[in-house]
């Protein structure tokens, strides 16, 4: 079963780049086997819709692949993806929840001293330790 998840897996993969190569006029440098593959879908374009053509071509590619990595008899049926779990390849993004804004007079803060309360007391505890040492 692992070798038929990545058989799919690469499958989907491939068809989607060679797909989006032969867009973009790119279908001459694709290797002989994705032309012949790309030919087999457009033949499908004619006969069925488009989800059902792109569909059955990564099904002919998923079979491909399957005895290329080596697997054994015929290669097991994966679900089809369904298009609640896939849209267009297109992931959408959410933005994060707005941050609160930190308030000085919740219970958890700690009460901050000021920089000049330090240094005094910096300077009286060196002028103690200096007049005790004298």
């Amino acid at each position: 079963m692992l070798i038929a998840r990545r058989a799919d897996t690469r499958a989907r993969a491939d068809f989607a780049t060679w797909k989006m190569m032969a867009k973009l006029n790119g279908t001459s440098s694709l290797p002989a086997e994705a032309q012949n593959f790309l030919v087999r879908y457009k033949a499908l374009l004619k006969e069925m819709p488009e989800p059902e053509a792109t569909e059955a071509t990564i099904q002919l590619i998923y079979r491909s692949y399957y005895g290329e990595m080596g697997g054994a008899g015929p290669p097991p049926d994966i679900p089809a993806h369904s298009k609640s779990q896939v849209t267009d390849n297109v992931t959408a993004f959410k933005r994060p929840p707005a941050r609160r804004p930190k308030t000085a007079s919740s219970s958890n803060a700690k009460p901050r001293l000021p920089v000049a309360l330090i240094f005094a007391c910096l300077v009286v505890v060196y002028v103690g330790i200096r007049y005790l040492l004298q």
